[in-house]
């Protein structure tokens, strides 16, 4: 039997959870080496499954198949295809990167009315989630991913609700009430799709007899029952993609939370609902898909505009990130949904890139509040002149977040645009509101926390120290390298997307219209 590879990298970082759990409360320090050790132990695994995915081979590859519930034909089966590849890649990257910025976000609080926060518990929860997010990219057996999808809701409760930012406005019972509130609101809407969701896949079985993916794909259903389980499966998507109007738990999960599990919401764990909407719902619904795109695309326009025009408005530096976040989740369902090559290329891009230049602007963010103990942008101004670093990366993440040419976002943006022009035009020109908008609320934000008069609270702020310096750097040049060379992933992620327009959607892209030379 070949090594199961798959396996391997979604089981090291769960083993990682419960050996890091598992350490004495004095050993704070050594917890978090064995969590960093662990998350670099499965970035290699992810290196391998990168290395060995062949582009031009099989659809899925790297498969595992063995039976689980056989009374009801359950199977444990995963195997990967381009997208997974790469969305595999994104998430053992950042995860070294979340645990090294987080590395004193658990540790105990000095004042005395505080209660001690168990270290291991904030690293050990990181790993579980990271092992759950990766098994959810592999797997194809479409209960074992509903088991999946559901079960990472439970380390993020807690990461949100036991972990909160202590830059907080007011007291520690109104922050905590706060952090309740989100950790609240996030699994409320999360159990609420999932809840959907599970009517949808126990339907899917009623009608195909099985839960595999590959067996599942092309089955013949009436078409009424293929739009209502279709839209039980984007339900559930839309709510963790998060599309507008489910979007309302974003906000509050990641103003409420800290830096680096802000990230790990919305770089990691949202990126399996946009990433299910092309393997399941194009997959399995192919038809409902194309009845629906309208209605869809017309939400995703909504989250483009909607969520740039509240970040523009925005007095906390981390809900501006957030509703900049679902404006980006906007543009990658207009990609998936263009029905375009190149428009679900740039979504899957979209997906990576947004992942890294989120990171790096939200982590940024992170140190600049941790210095200053306030979240609200009034309470900054004139940081470059004492922190000419941290002001410098800051710039560069908010520029890569607005698409900036050369940066890796532009890419894939660029190619979302192209495929929504090209089935769209109107769509597609709406859309490009966003980018201007875009422009306005990082450039402003820039200006008012970075630029002006030094003000009193900030004169004596220190720039970047080395362990911060170790996090924002290799996200910036990842962020130039696949803005200017992107072909490393292009060459995975075209495939897949090759053969879901082919062998799912059996679509071709629309061929543009010239007028011949008079």
């Amino acid at each position: 039997m070949s090594f199961p590879l798959l396996t391997a990298t979604a089981a090291l970082p769960a083993v990682g959870a419960i050996v890091t759990a598992a350490v004495p409360a004095a050993q704070r320090t050594a917890a978090k080496w064995l969590a960093l050790l662990f998350s670099l132990g499965t970035l290699v695994l992810a290196a391998a499954v990168f290395l060995r995915f062949e582009p031009g081979g099989d659809r899925y590859q790297l498969t595992e198949s063995h039976a689980w519930i056989k009374d009801f034909g359950v199977r444990y089966e995963l195997g990967v295809d381009g997208i997974g590849v790469a969305l595999i890649a994104l998430t053992a990257l950042l995860i070294p990167f979340v645990i090294v910025a987080g590395w004193h976000d658990a540790d105990p609080l000095e004042t005395s009315n505080s209660r001690w926060r168990p270290t291991q518990g904030f690293f050990a929860l990181i790993l579980m989630v990271e092992a759950m997010v990766i098994l959810s990219f592999e797997a194809t057996d479409v209960f074992l991913f509903y088991i999946l999808f559901e079960a990472m809701l439970i380390p993020m409760y807690f990461l949100i609700g036991g972990f909160g930012d202590r830059a907080h406005a007011g007291s520690d019972e109104n922050a905590a009430a706060q952090r309740s509130y989100a950790a609240v609101k996030f699994l409320l809407y999360n159990l609420v799709g999932g809840l959907i969701m599970l009517a949808a896949v126990i339907g899917l079985y009623v009608v195909t007899g099985t839960f595999s993916l590959a067996e599942a794909s092309g089955a013949e259903m009436a078409t009424s029952t293929e739009r209502w389980l279709f839209l039980g499966f984007f339900f559930a998507f839309a709510v963790k993609a998060p599309l507008w109007p489910l979007h309302t738990w974003l906000p509050n999960a990641m103003g409420e939370s800290t830096a680096p599990v802000a990230v790990l919401i919305t770089a990691v764990v949202d990126k399996v609902g946009t990433f299910a909407m092309l393997r399941f719902c194009l997959g399995l619904f192919p038809n409902a898909s194309e009845w629906a795109t309208p209605v869809i695309l017309a939400l995703a326009l909504v989250s483009i505009v909607y969520g740039a025009l509240l970040a523009v408005g925005q007095r906390d530096i981390k809900r501006l990130v957030a509703y900049a976040s679902i404006s980006h989740f906007g543009f990658i369902v207009l990609g998936i949904f263009a029905m375009t090559s190149q428009g679900q290329s740039g979504a899957t891009l979209y997906m990576v890139n947004h992942g890294i230049s989120t990171a790096a602007l939200m982590l940024v963010a992170g140190f600049l509040i941790s210095r200053r103990g306030s979240r609200l942008i009034a309470d900054y101004g004139g940081v470059q002149k004492v922190a000419p670093v941290l002001a410098g990366t800051f710039l560069i993440g908010g520029l890569a977040t607005l698409s900036m040419p050369g940066l890796a976002p532009f890419v894939s943006e660029f190619l979302v645009l192209v495929g929504a022009f090209a089935a769209y035009p109107v769509v597609g020109i709406v859309a490009t509101s966003g980018i201007v908008l875009a422009a306005l609320y990082v450039l402003v934000l820039y200006q008012r926390t970075m630029t002006g008069p030094v003000k009193a609270e900030v004169r004596g702020m220190p720039d970047l120290k080395a362990r911060e310096l170790a996090v924002v750097v290799p996200l910036i040049a990842l962020l130039v390298f696949l803005g200017v060379y992107p072909k490393p992933l292009t060459d995975v992620v075209n495939p897949a997307v090759n053969h879901t327009m082919v062998q799912d959607l059996d679509k071709k892209d629309p061929k543009p219209e010239v007028e011949a030379a008079k």
